[in-house]
């Protein structure tokens, strides 16, 4: 499993380098006045829904029941199951895709009200979200052939496909003369990463014998099984979308600038809740399904542990440097065309509202897989849900004060509350999250986190008076030797305080599942 959360992330830690090239591109070309602010407000909406019905409620309650009919009836069933799947997913694709472009204006009125008094960004948000609201469906079957691909022990091509956004958005900056504005650009290159992903899932799953086909949809009781763990699943990411639709619908009445600030910023803390958090959440929901079939709680159990600690010693380095240098790493990575000092100061105020919640975040995918590989997908409801509703209220009380900051600082607040609940739930249900190992190394993860934090803060200090006399590549060379400080700082504390035998204890895998055929 612990191969499998290296493989995963280390695709995932490329899509996120390629997606810096982009970032930077991005930055230099767009900037941060009204073209960049319709471009991010048209890429969330996709990604929204995206996040609702694709990868946050679809794989959750498919890679469990495709898990379980492969286990139970067979290699025929599960993929007779997905075939159902892929055809009913399509036509409800095909319908919501056909709702938005006809009523793009309302939707985009509804979802950024603020955009009402600024006629400019609203036509060209509604012009960016007619181009890239399609993406919508081509993800969707994405995900739905990712599934398949990740409940067969296969990774790569699932974790590898957004680099292909990255590439087609690069691609289509790197021609922006050809376009009308630089949003537009961006816009295409979104739209044409969809079908590139399509054409990278299907080929792989073509290749291992797992090719989509249509097939008509039955209401077997497998079937209802998965929807009646669907339904719960879309609340419930809905009501993890619901903050970050408020995000957008909040950020619309800031002042030019504030949405692209959150934008870079949450880019920059998706890095590694991406590699490393999501990354373990893939690997991990498939893994604890055939144990828990298998009836192997101690396996499951062991496996969830190694995977919370591998995410939160891996990010580590994140936390500290979020919380010490932010405005650092935005001038270091984002500093040169359009993009200003003053937007490198607001987006690293937003970076580190926002690594206050970069723990719980990392671990959300490990905490809630117990709940999903067991079917159970309305616990997870209560939990998202309740934090939405706090969440949403801080940032309305936020907003006036603290503009863009307050809302991550509230995104922060509602993941802490979100794993708290769910680590309280699944001990009442007998889920236990964590073992004696997990718990005797928090500390010390604890003290490797405020010693590196430290290391950056002095390295940032130290830095600033050696690069001052430079004329070129300031901001470039303090962000270096703070990475260069930490990494030395890093690797010497895990060395001295866990040690080879520990990392190689962490690194072990639990004993196989043993599954009846």
């Amino acid at each position: 499993m612990i191969r499998s959360i290296f493989s995963v992330g280390g695709w995932t830690l490329l899509s996120r380098l390629t997606g810096f090239v982009r970032d930077i591109m991005m930055a230099a070309v767009l900037g941060a006045g009204p073209v960049a602010d319709a471009f991010y407000i048209a890429f969330r909406l996709p990604n929204h829904f995206r996040s609702i019905f694709a990868e946050g409620a679809f794989n959750t309650a498919f890679i469990p029941a495709y898990a379980r009919v492969k286990t139970v009836l067979g290699d025929g069933s599960a993929r007779q199951f997905a075939n159902g799947i892929l055809t009913a997913v399509v036509l409800v694709q095909l319908a919501l895709l056909a709702f938005a472009l006809a009523a793009t204006d309302w939707v985009v009125s509804v979802l950024a009200p603020g955009l009402a008094d600024d006629p400019e960004r609203f036509a060209l948000t509604v012009d960016f979200t007619r181009i890239t609201f399609p993406y919508l469906g081509l993800i969707a079957v994405v995900t739905l052939v990712g599934g398949v691909l990740n409940a067969n022990d296969r990774f790569w091509a699932a974790a590898a496909a957004s680099i292909l956004l990255n590439v087609a958005m690069i691609g289509t900056l790197s021609v922006v003369g050809l376009f009308p504005t630089a949003g537009d650009a961006a816009a295409w290159g979104v739209l044409i990463s969809g079908f590139l992903q399509v054409a990278l899932l299907v080929f792989d799953a073509e290749r291992h014998g797992l090719g989509p086909r249509f097939g008509r949809p039955r209401l077997d009781p497998e079937m209802r099984r998965f929807l009646l763990a669907l339904g719960p699943a879309i609340i419930g990411s809905a009501g993890v979308q619901l903050s970050i639709f408020a995000d957008t619908i909040i950020a619309s009445f800031l002042p030019q600038g504030a949405i692209a600030a959150l934008f870079y910023a949450d880019r920059i803390n998706q890095l590694p809740i991406g590699v490393i958090g999501i990354a373990a959440g893939i690997v991990l929901l498939p893994e604890l399904s055939r144990r828990i079939a298998a009836e192997d709680y101690a396996g499951a159990r062991h496996a969830q542990s190694r995977a919370i600690e591998l995410t939160i010693l891996l990010a580590l380095p994140f936390l500290a440097a979020s919380l010490t240098i932010p405005e650092i790493i935005m001038r270091g990575l984002f500093l040169r065309g359009a993009f200003t000092a003053e937007a490198a100061a607001a987006a690293g105020a937003t970076l580190a509202a926002y690594g206050i919640g970069l723990v719980p975040f990392v671990i959300l995918r490990s905490i809630s897989a117990p709940f999903y590989a067991r079917g159970d997908t309305r616990t997870p409801v209560m939990a998202t849900l309740g934090a939405a509703v706090i969440n949403i209220a801080l940032k309305i009380v936020l907003i006036d004060d603290y503009a863009q900051v307050g809302l991550a600082f509230a995104t922060s607040i509602g993941g802490w509350i979100t794993v708290l609940a769910l680590g309280f739930l699944a001990h009442r249900r007998g889920y236990e999250c964590g073992d004696e190992q997990l718990w005797r190394k928090l500390p010390v993860l604890g003290l490797i986190a405020l010693a590196l934090a430290a290391t950056l803060y002095f390295a940032g200090h130290f830095g600033v008076r050696v690069f001052a006399n430079l004329d070129r590549g300031q901001d470039e060379g303090l962000l270096a030797l703070c990475i260069a400080a930490a990494a030395l700082v890093y690797a010497a504390l895990v060395g001295l305080l866990l040690g080879p035998a520990y990392l190689r204890t962490l690194l072990r895998p639990p004993r196989p599942p043993a599954i009846a055929p």
